[in-house]
């Protein structure tokens, strides 16, 4: 299994990485989430932000695989613990891809090794189109867009 994603980001390589990486980029894309690492290969990572838990609710995590700014950032993923007992056994891998074009930046995501009998394919595959709005929206204006959530 398989979600695969391309667009095209009206900004520079480096305006989207901010919105992938700053504090600032990641609350506004993921809806209050901040991510949280070192950074470094092998290093884990959290996104920590309003949720079932509260305001520091941890909505994934997992491990950097690839961290090669303004290029590639790629990791492991699991679901938080308030959203399945079994997070640990549930992974995915999620890597972006940045690469320049003209003016543009094409953004490729790919989410793919999928745990068997993983239970959030569907929902994982109806939500990126949501981030990825916000990730495009954000780079090229500097602010999100209103879900109405």
């Amino acid at each position: 299994m398989e979600l695969k994603y391309v667009l095209y980001v009206g900004a520079t390589p480096d305006k989207v990485w901010q919105a992938l990486v700053s504090p600032e980029g990641t609350k506004a894309i993921f809806f209050g989430s901040t991510l949280l690492s070192t950074f470094e290969v092998g290093s884990s990572y959290e996104y920590v932000g309003p949720g079932n838990d509260g305001d520091e609710t941890v909505h994934v995590y997992g491990t950097i695989l690839v961290f090669e700014p303004n290029k590639v950032f790629s990791t492991t993923e699991h679901p938080g613990p308030s959203y399945n007992p079994d997070h640990a056994r549930l992974q995915t891998r999620v890597t972006i891809t940045l690469e320049p074009v003209g003016g543009t930046t094409r953004l490729t995501l790919v989410n793919d090794q999928w745990s068997d009998n993983h239970p959030s394919f569907e929902r994982t595959s109806e939500n990126w189109p949501y981030i990825l709005s916000n990730i495009k929206t954000y780079a090229e204006s500097g602010k999100a867009l209103d879900y109405g959530w």
